[in-house]
């Protein structure tokens, strides 16, 4: 396989697949199938190590893959999908049931205190699709999940039951792990891919992991695998405000051989922040860099 060259037909091609099973800041589920237009068509094990809503993952529905995240209550979530697809029901239902049969608000401010008294994957599930605007934040300094809960009614059951069985199937060639993302690369051999989708660099402190995540130690890490034969691919922070802004980024020269551009529509950070308000004048667009040429 070659390190330096793909032609079109090399490149990896997916159907787009838009139904998401958890809401998360900066996932990458509406552009999924774009980004993995930009993978190898061939490659030994995929690798994501900053999982996250997993997008790129489900879309891609890779035959062999290793999937991690530093986050454990989200860990906690994706593992018991591979291992317990029922039991991710049953979470949702019980904190769903009691949602609509009561007091919506006073229910999802009581799961999201049981969450915050002790962190787990649970009430994480509920609370991502239930919160506001899809926009898990937490306070830096103590980790506090604080968004308040949302004005639409969380999915059903039932519909929510149907993602769980789609995932579960278009997974179940993946291992999950609790771990960071630093001892994960090391993992990749020659001929995997890795993609890396981390905490953007510009603007997203009330993030998890984003507090602490230090890019210099990511593009290490990235040119460490690029020497041994493993493709990498990073989405990172592009343009904002409709092109207005293009955010600096430190890229090592001879490290990427390929950047584009992918159109991320309307900033989800920014409609959190910017309630009621329409959005046109902030569009975002995420940098893709390859270690790799497709040309």
């Amino acid at each position: 396989m070659s390190m330096s060259l793909f032609a079109e037909s090399e490149r990896c091609v997916v159907p787009e697949f838009r139904e998401g099973l958890l809401k998360w800041v900066g996932n990458k589920q509406k552009m999924a199938h774009l980004i993995a237009a930009h993978f190898p068509k061939a490659f030994g094990t995929y690798y994501e190590p900053f999982l996250g809503s997993g997008g790129v993952l489900g879309t891609l529905a890779p035959e062999r893959a290793f999937a991690s995240d530093v986050f454990s209550p989200l860990v906690e979530i994706w593992e018991t999908l591979a291992q317990n697809p029922s039991l991710i029901k049953l979470w949702y239902t019980e904190r769903w049931e009691a949602f609509v049969s009561g007091n919506g608000r006073e229910v999802y401010e009581n799961i999201r205190d049981s969450y915050n008294r002790q962190p787990n994957g649970a009430d994480l599930l509920f609370l991502c699709r239930s919160c506001y605007g899809g926009i898990v934040r937490f306070r830096k300094f103590d980790g506090y999940m604080s968004t308040p809960c949302g004005v639409h009614k969380p999915m059903p059951p039932v519909s929510f039951g149907a993602r769980v069985d789609e995932w579960a199937t278009r997974l179940r060639g993946t291992e999950f792990a609790h771990l960071n993302y630093l001892d994960a690369m090391k993992l990749a051999n020659p001929g995997d891919l890795i993609y890396c989708d981390p905490p953007y660099i510009d603007s997203q402190s009330i993030l998890y992991g984003a507090q602490t995540f230090e890019i210099a130690e990511l593009l290490e890490e990235i040119a460490r695998c690029k020497r041994r034969g493993v493709f990498v691919a990073l989405s990172i922070d592009g343009t904002k405000k409709s092109g207005k802004k293009k955010v600096e980024f430190p890229s090592p020269a001879g490290l990427f051989e390929t950047e584009t551009m992918i159109d991320c529509g309307k900033s989800m950070l920014r409609r959190f922040q910017r309630r009621g308000e329409v959005l046109d004048d902030d569009i975002v667009a995420d940098r893709l860099l390859l270690t790799y040429s497709l040309d």
